[in-house]
Order: C-alpha cells, then structure tokens, then sequence
C-alpha cells in the first residue's frame, strides 16, 4: 500500500455506456481535488471499472491487476470499482494483494475518502448500495464533449434468469427531474450538442408526474441542445407517450435501442422477460408508426439453457420481421448466482458458437443494407473526432452510424449537412454541403 497521496491517475472503463459515465464522473472528482488525469496505466492511482456482463469478467480482472505490476516488483495504488466489485468484493483484495481499494458502482463518490485510509495504511473496502447518495456527492458538470452521457436510471427489477445487473447494480432507481434538467443545462453549457439518456432500464425512469417521454420533452426546451438519444431500454416500459415523442420530438434522434434477447416465447419466459414475442413486434409497430425511419437495435443471446434449433430459428426470424439495423449478439455464459447457471439442458458451446456465427452473420448483412439504403440521403452528422486523413472529422448520423467528412476548417462539436456518398457495414462516407450548426 502506497504511503502518498496519488498526484496522477487513470480510469480504465470496462463494458456499458454507464461505466462511460461513471468513469467521467470519477475523473471529475479527481480533478476537482488537483489530481491530474493521465492516458497511461503507470499513473499514481489506477482504477479499473469493470462490467460483470461479459464471460469470465472476474478472471480478466485478475489478470488485469496482474499486468499493472512495475518491473520493479511495485504496482500504483490500484481501485477496482464496478459490478466485478460488487459481485467479488472482499474475495478481490484476498486473492490480489496489489489491490488498495474495492467499491460498488453505488459507492464511488466516497472513493477520495477511500484513498485517504489507503494513504493511512488501510486497505478500503466499501459495496453499499445507498441509492441516490452518490448523485449529490459528485461534482456539478463543467467541461463536456460534444455527445455526453447522463445517467437518468440506475439498477433492476426485473431479474432476468441469465443476468447479474440487479445483484451488482441494486434495485431501481430514479434520479429527481429537477436534477437531471440542472445536469443537462450544464452538458450543455460545457460543449455538449447532443445527450444520450442512460440507465439499466432507461425507460422505467419516474419521478413524480413525470416518465421518460416527459423528461424528453423537458430537454427538447434547451437552447443550444441538437440531439436526444436513450438506452437501454425494455420493452415492457415502452409506453404511449414515449412513443408518441418519437414522432414529436424533433430533437430524439431516429434510433431505438430495444433488447428483446430471444424470439422464442418459451425461452423468453425461460429468461423471465415477461414480453413476448408479438408483444415486442406490436412495439416496433408503433414506433415505426410514428417515426418510419428508425434504425432499430437490439441484444440477443443465443445457446440460453433448453435451446432448441426451432427456437434458434424463431430468433433468425424476428431479426428479419424486425427489421434490426444493428444489433448485439452474445453466446450465453452462466453468472453464478443467477437461475440460468443451474437450469438444465445447458448448450455445448460448439453448438451455441455456430448460432451466434449464423445469427451475426444475418445481423451485418442487415446493418449493410440499413447503410446502402442511406446512400444518396442528405441528413446531419455531429463532428465528434478527427479521421486518419487530412482534414477529416468523423462524427454520428442521426441513426448513429458512423460518417466520415472531408471538412477542412470546420471543429468538432459542430453539426453539418452531408450527402451520403459511400457506405460500408460499419461506416459511411459523406460529402460536406453546409454548417447546420457550431
């Protein structure tokens, strides 16, 4: 354990968008108490922010901690933080002596108090679950990039059988209206054209008289803000007037995250998703009711315990009914603790390893046609980052592809007309025509 206060440090983000935002919202922190952010893992302090969603997660870690010894036989002060440290808890600075400092995804505004006892020669363990607590600790928002993060919802109740979120993340939560306008309003005022709404169930989120198609109608009225997007959504809160804001709110971009993860009711209810599958097409119905241009993304797991090749085929055929733009696909792993990992009738990974091949080959072959047909469009693309060539900028169409822009002169943070002319399966080209807006 180090005996100094850590002067640099380093945040090493694992898995979601909310680890994204919880690792901003780390930084800031730092910063805020003189420390100085640096991209490389010699830092003085490492924090690693893990995601319990993928397979093996908790041996990575360990790997992970292994890599940060010196040759020198030294490690920096090392935190882990995240849902690997609310599942593993105490067990990680039993097996992994490097590690200093163990703390929830609920907790990590206490990290500096954290560091102290660290400092004073304790190692520092803390996984409470308190709610909202974190929210008011944090700093207020200052500096921004031009698309942000904003946590809106944290945590589960729905206790799918195959996931560990309401075990790592707590039950569900809603931040205040009036929090989440004020943290808005400062995105935006630091740089931020567009905000992505974030939570485990996005659209769950409450408060008051308010769900989430009022608070994107609340965003709508802020001055300088361009674009609106959520996830991760689910489709038993899709409701009627968050639907009806994707054909009304100008500003909520043309893209729906909605996961349905199988397209067999009976493995759905095996998953106790409590939507079925014509239940989940009667959504997408509605939304392209109102918004027929939506790109529609999705999660699926293939090799769930008990699946059948039928089943199997149910969920190549919602892919096409659906008609996914993009999707996630994964290859089912057991999580201990979860009902899956003990259901029998597991699949042999080679069987659920040629599902997922065949499953994604059908998702890019759809993602590449969802691209072709923008080709020709004139639409908006937000200028996020600089491409490999001279004067190129790449930043994100309204359907959150990809675009790469020839456009000398012009920043990132600004909002331009393009002309598609170029697309592939992961990317499009586009031919600059006008700033819409800086």
């Amino acid at each position: 354990m180090s005996n100094e206060s850590p002067k640099t440090f380093h945040v090493k983000n694992y898995g979601c968008q909310m680890n994204v935002y919880d690792g901003e919202r780390m930084a800031e922190m730092f910063s805020g108490r003189g420390m100085e952010a640096s991209d490389k893992e010699d830092a003085d302090l490492v924090i690693l922010n893990t995601c319990h969603i993928r397979e093996k997660a908790a041996e990575k870690v360990y790997s992970e901690i292994g890599r940060l010894r010196r040759r020198d036989g030294s490690s920096p002060m090392i935190a882990v933080a995240g849902c690997v440290a609310q599942a593993e808890g105490g067990e990680i600075s039993r097996r992994a002596r490097e590690v200093d400092i163990v703390v929830g995804p609920q907790a990590y505004h206490k990290l500096p108090d954290m560091i102290d006892a660290v400092v004073r020669g304790e190692s520092s363990v803390d996984l409470d679950l308190p709610g909202l607590d974190k929210f008011d600790a944090l700093p207020k928002r200052r500096k921004s990039g031009p698309a942000a993060f904003l946590t809106v919802q944290e945590g589960c109740d729905k206790f799918c059988t195959y996931c560990v979120v309401p075990y790592t993340r707590g039950a569900e939560i809603s931040r205040s209206f009036a929090d989440l306008i004020d943290e808005a309003k400062a995105l935006v005022d630091g740089g931020a054209k567009e905000i992505t709404l974030l939570g485990q169930n996005v659209n769950a989120w409450t408060d008051a008289d308010h769900d989430l198609g009022s608070l994107i109608r609340a965003l709508d009225r802020i001055e300088g803000l361009h674009r609106i997007r959520y996830m991760t959504s689910h489709p038993n809160d899709m409701t009627d007037g968050l639907i009806a804001a994707h054909g009304e709110v100008e500003k909520l971009m043309p893209y729906l995250h909605l996961p349905v993860q199988s397209g067999s009711d009976r493995i759905l209810k095996a998953m106790n998703r409590s939507h079925s599958r014509d239940s989940y097409l009667r959504i997408v119905e509605r939304v392209r009711a109102v918004r027929p241009d939506v790109a529609l993304s999705g999660d699926f797991i293939v090799g769930f315990p008990g699946e059948s090749d039928a089943d199997f085929e149910d969920t190549l055929s919602i892919v096409r009914e659906a008609g996914n733009a993009q999707a996630y696909s994964f290859k089912y792993s057991p999580r201990p603790g979860t009902p899956a990992a003990t259901m029998d009738d597991q699949i042999a990974s080679e069987i659920a390893d040629e599902r997922l091949q065949r499953l994604q080959a059908l998702i890019n072959e759809q993602q590449l046609a969802f691209n072709q047909a923008t080709r020709g469009k004139r639409t908006s693309v937000l200028l996020e980052k600089p491409g490999k060539l001279n004067g190129q900028l790449i930043g994100r169409s309204p359907w959150l592809q990809s675009v790469h822009v020839l456009a000398p002169g012009l920043a990132i943070g600004d909002i331009v007309e393009v002309e598609i002319t170029e697309s592939g399966p992961l990317s499009l080209k586009g031919e600059m025509l006008m700033k819409v807006a800086a």
